[in-house]
């Protein structure tokens, strides 16, 4: 059977008149599953029985599951998350004293091939639902509300897979976490992580959805991009920054650079300078992300001096940049080290 909740609402409303049913049905039936984030069709209180039962005869809800949750010493969760069809994800909340984050995947595996992360060594099996990656967020605000005592109040797009090659699904998702009939988020909450695909880049920038973005960068010459992440030599960083110009004319919205410093890798002056260039042409702001490693030895974290010496450049030319600290690398659930590794 279908899964209801690939129902829009009006379809909700066509489904519910052909039953001879009122179509105010319809915005019950979606509160209870998109607001309420419910996965009985039983519980749905304010309906009948009888059109409880009918509703179940025709459809099926498919929740997520935890297969297998961990926690770290310094507070962060990680969910091993078990889908219908048995395939498995992870998502994880990353607790500070001020928030609660919610690192979501949108594929299981990835449709790319960046040499430093985990994920990327898995095969892509297929995009994540809508209700897929909903259900991640409000699992997640659910964990936020029992462990630390406070609603969820961000969101990144940061878990497995690149959103933008699950754009439809992935935009639909937060259409529905952020609309007052849905979880009622605040989009401003949410940032899209994406390692650089212009076309889809400009799309997002045209839904007026009003999220953030940030671009997987981790070094502005060409070449060396290219050998880091070895999809990119498709999208020439030109291009990508012609779509980060669309990107802030449409939404007035800083790009954030994400960016992990290597020894030997991109540790250099000239690494340094490069990225200043490319921050120049457009409102940005830099996270140098602490490196988590992934077994294999080739990618190593620079030394403090290398990272000091990127903050003290990038500081003297007038670029924002902050350190940001792994979180959950005990249970590899920081930066690049989600790869089910809980399932084995």
């Amino acid at each position: 059977m279908k899964d209801i909740r690939t129902l829009s609402l009006d379809q909700l409303q066509e489904y519910f008149v052909s039953l001879g049913e009122k179509p105010f049905r319809a915005k019950q039936v979606y509160d209870w599953l998109w607001s309420k984030n419910m996965h009985s069709v039983d519980e749905m209180t304010n309906l009948s029985k009888d059109l409880r039962d009918r509703i179940s005869q025709e459809y099926i809800i498919n929740p997520i599951s935890v297969d297998q949750l961990q926690r770290s010493k310094d507070g962060t969760i990680k969910n091993g998350v078990k889908l219908h069809d048995g395939l498995l994800v992870e998502s994880v909340l990353i607790p500070t004293e001020t928030r609660t984050t919610a690192c979501v995947s949108s594929q299981v595996g990835c449709s790319l091939n960046c040499e430093f992360c985990a994920t990327a060594r898995l095969k892509r099996m297929r995009n994540l639902e809508v209700a897929e990656i909903v259900d991640q967020v409000a699992l997640i605000d659910r964990q936020s509300k029992l462990y630390f005592g406070r609603p969820l109040s961000n969101i990144v797009f940061m878990g497995m897979g690149e959103p933008m090659m699950n754009y439809k699904n992935v935009v639909e998702s937060i259409k529905k976490i952020t609309e007052p009939e849905g979880m009622g988020m605040s989009p401003r909450r949410i940032t899209v992580s994406t390692s650089g695909i212009p076309k889809m880049i400009k799309m997002l920038a045209d839904e007026d959805i009003r999220v953030k973005l940030a671009l997987s960068l981790h070094s502005a010459i060409e070449k060396k991009r290219n050998e880091i992440m070895p999809f990119s030599d498709k999208f020439p960083l030109t291009d990508i920054m012609d779509s980060l110009k669309y990107w802030y004319e449409k939404t007035g919205n800083i790009i954030t650079f994400e960016y992990c410093v290597w020894k030997g890798i991109n540790d250099q002056d000239e690494d340094i300078k490069a990225l200043i260039r490319y921050c120049k042409q457009i409102p940005s702001k830099v996270n140098l992300i602490q490196y988590n490693p992934i077994g294999d030895g080739k990618y190593d974290q620079c030394n403090k001096a290398a990272e000091d010496n990127y903050v003290r450049q990038l500081e003297k030319a007038g670029i924002t940049v902050m350190i940001r600290r792994s979180r959950g690398g005990d249970i590899d659930a920081a930066c690049g080290q989600l790869a089910n590794k809980s399932s084995e």
